[in-house]
C-alpha cells in the first residue's frame, strides 16, 4: 500500500510545483510563501487540534523539522521563480539519491533488483534532463538560482531522512505522523511572519510587488494533500524511505507536462527521451514494490 500512496503523493506534488511556478511569476517570493504556510496551517487546523500539543520534548523535534523544511522552501521558491519548471524538477530529483545513500547508511535499508534498476534509470533520466536544460543558456556553475536549488535539494534530503527518524517506531522516535504534519506547518507560519514583517515589508517598494492570485491557495491544497499521503506511506510497515523519495520525484512528470503544454517552455523535444526513461524507471519501482 505504501507504494500506491507514494505515487498518488507524487502526482499531487507535481500539481503543487506547477501552481507554485504560476504563483511566483512576476510576484514577490516571501508573501507567496507566507500565505502558502498560513493557508496550509488553516487546512490542517482540525488535525492540529485533534493531535494536541503533547509535550515540549516532542514539539522541539518538530520545530527543528520546521526550520529544515523552511530553509529548503525559501531557497527552492527563489529558484522556482527564476528557473524553468522543466529544469527545476530534474534537479530536484537528485534528492532521492542523497536520501538513498543516507537511508542505506543510517537505517540499513536494502533494495531488491527491480527497485535498484528503477533507481538507476531514474538517476540517469534526471542526469540527461539536466544536460538538456543547459541548452536554455543556463550555466550551472555561474547561476545563483541553481545554487539556491542545490541548497534546497540538500535540505530536502536532510528533511526526508529526519522524517524517518521522527516517525519510525523501530529506529526513531515513533512520533504521530499527523501531529508532525500539522504542527510543523504551524511553526513554519510563525517563522515566516517575522520574515514578512521585518525583511520583505520594509523593502517592498524596491522589490517585486506582491499580487494575490487564485493559484496561491491551490499551492496549499495540493501540498497538504501530497504531504498527508507521504506521511501515510512513510508509516506503513516495510516502507522504504529511499524508494518513497524516488517515487515522489516522479512529480517531475506532472510538472514537466504542465511546463511543456501550458507554460510553453523551451527544448521540450530534446527532453522527451529523458521523460520516457523516467517513466520506465517508475515502472520498475512499481514492479519491485509489489
Amino acid at each position: 500500500m505504501w507504494w500506491l500512496l507514494s505515487f498518488a503523493s507524487a502526482a499531487l506534488l507535481g500539481c503543487y510545483d506547477s501552481f507554485k511556478k504560476i504563483s511566483l511569476k512576476d510576484n514577490a517570493v516571501i508573501p507567496v510563501l507566507f500565505f502558502n504556510t498560513l493557508i496550509s496551517t488553516v487546512l490542517l487546523l482540525p488535525l492540529l487540534i485533534r493531535t494536541g500539543f503533547g509535550s515540549w520534548e516532542v514539539q522541539r523535534w518538530i520545530v527543528l523539522k520546521s526550520a529544515i523544511v523552511l530553509s529548503s522552501w525559501l531557497a527552492g521558491y527563489y529558484a522556482m521563480k527564476h528557473l524553468p519548471l522543466t529544469l527545476v524538477g530534474p534537479i530536484n530529483a537528485t534528492r532521492p539519491v542523497l536520501v538513498l545513500l543516507g537511508a542505506v547508511l543510517l537505517f540499513g535499508e536494502r533494495l531488491n533488483l527491480l527497485q535498484s534498476i528503477g533507481v538507476g534509470l531514474a538517476i540517469l533520466a534526471y542526469f540527461l534532463m539536466r544536460i538538456s536544460g543547459k541548452k536554455e543558456g543556463i550555466v550551472f556553475h555561474r547561476n545563483k538560482w541553481i545554487f539556491c536549488l542545490i541548497f534546497a535539494v540538500l535540505m530536502g534530503a536532510v528533511s526526508g531522512l529526519y522524517d524517518k527518524y521522527l516517525m519510525s517506531p523501530d529506529s526513531g522516535l515513533g512520533l504521530d505522523r499527523l501531529q508532525v504534519l500539522s504542527w510543523f506547518m504551524f511553526y513554519q507560519t510563525l517563522m515566516m511572519l517575522p520574515l514578512l514583517l521585518f525583511v520583505w515589508m520594509p523593502r517592498r517598494e524596491q522589490s517585486t510587488p506582491f499580487r494575490w492570485q487564485w493559484s496561491i491557495p491551490l499551492i496549499s491544497v495540493f501540498l497538504v494533500s501530497a504531504d498527508f499521503l507521504y506521511f501515510q506511506a512513510l508509516s506503513q510497515p516495510g516502507a522504504l524511505i529511499a524508494v518513497i523519495s524516488m517515487i515522489r520525484r516522479g512529480s517531475a512528470v506532472v510538472s514537466f507536462l504542465i511546463g511543456a503544454f501550458f507554460l510553453k517552455e523551451q527544448n521540450i523535444k530534446s527532453k522527451a527521451f529523458d521523460l520516457a526513461l523516467l517513466l520506465l524507471s517508475m515502472v520498475f519501482l512499481y514492479l519491485g514494490s509489489r
